[in-house]
């Protein structure tokens, strides 16, 4: 099936969970031509650190081709849902910082919401840079809710990753507020902070213009204080599920060491780790986003084994 599919009708919805008194923001896509309900695998999609979950992951870029990632999935027959955590998006604003292990209780939330729309209890995880660390650690907290998990950009220990080093630099900052100001010229500086070139010139206003309308333009910074020096959130020992680790050869975010320690440890034989060329942190929204939409596919809907479960 093609990663873009014209014929899909794809249907949105929006939903809500609590986590106490936070109200959070659900989003969901499916083609209501392609598969049957109830059937369709689910994908959960979990943000990253400084962008709300539409502008992660069903953004619009003017003249410039498919950029949602959920549109994406939709049209291949997942049932696809995101969220905005505590802080992010139209969920609540809250004094809290919005840590990592916030986003695991926060996902722990959203689930029964999707369990009750879909008639499914496990779901197929993505989650990039923070955002992977928020689905590995719900992973590890939650294990038989979770069919496979991806993580991409995902910074397990990262003690040499070049960009969590020049962060650290300015962890007081991080530390002084719980939030931090998001604009056009902070996405042009996300964009372009690994290596010019591998996103659109386009890109930094698109978002942009999506974070005001889908959050108004701040993000929690505790997702920035967990990766400076609270790191690792993420057990690979007790990870049974399929799990895709996706690097783009640019990102500095991690390291190909720090990947691959990672992926030793990794008791399942159902694994994969995939080093990308051309692809920076923000792969989701790269000019060769494509690749990355083919390699999550493959992974995601790999046929099941057929036998006894022979070692």
């Amino acid at each position: 099936m093609s990663a873009e599919n014209v014929d899909a009708d794809i249907v949105a919805e929006e939903h809500w969970a609590k986590k106490g008194d936070v109200d959070l923001f659900m989003y969901r896509k499916y083609a209501s031509n392609i598969g049957k309900d109830g059937e369709r695998p689910v994908l959960v999609l979990v943000h990253g650190s400084s962008q709300a979950a539409r502008t992660s992951y069903d953004l619009t870029v003017p003249n410039a081709g498919e950029y949602s990632l959920m549109n994406v999935f939709a049209s291949r027959g997942f049932d696809v849902w995101t969220m905005d955590h505590e802080g992010y998006g139209r969920s609540s604003r809250t004094a809290g910082f919005s840590y990592i292990l916030d986003g695991v209780e926060d996902l722990r939330a959203a689930v029964p919401i999707v369990e009750k729309a879909t008639g499914q209890t496990k779901f197929a995880f993505f989650g990039t840079s923070s955002g992977a660390l928020r689905a590995g650690a719900f992973c590890n907290a939650e294990p038989d809710r979770v069919e496979r998990l991806g993580l991409s950009a995902f910074p397990w220990i990262a003690k040499d990753a070049p960009s969590l080093i020049k962060r650290r630099e300015r962890l007081a900052e991080w530390q002084a507020s719980n939030s931090r100001e998001v604009g056009e010229e902070y996405f042009r500086n996300m964009f372009t902070r690994d290596v010019v070139g591998l996103t659109a010139p386009d890109l930094p206003a698109a978002a942009a213009a999506a974070e005001m309308a889908n959050g108004g333009g701040s993000v929690p910074n505790g997702t920035y204080v967990d990766m400076c020096i609270n790191l690792p959130f993420v057990d690979p020992t007790k990870i049974t599920c399929p799990v895709l680790i996706i690097r783009g050869d640019h990102d500095g975010i991690t390291t190909d060491e720090d990947n691959a320690a990672f992926y030793a440890k990794l008791p399942t034989k159902d694994k994969q780790m995939i080093i990308l060329s051309g692809q920076a942190h923000n792969m989701t929204v790269g000019i060769n986003r494509r690749r990355f939409w083919h390699i999550l596919a493959s992974f995601l809907e790999m046929p099941d084994r057929v036998d006894d479960g022979v070692v």
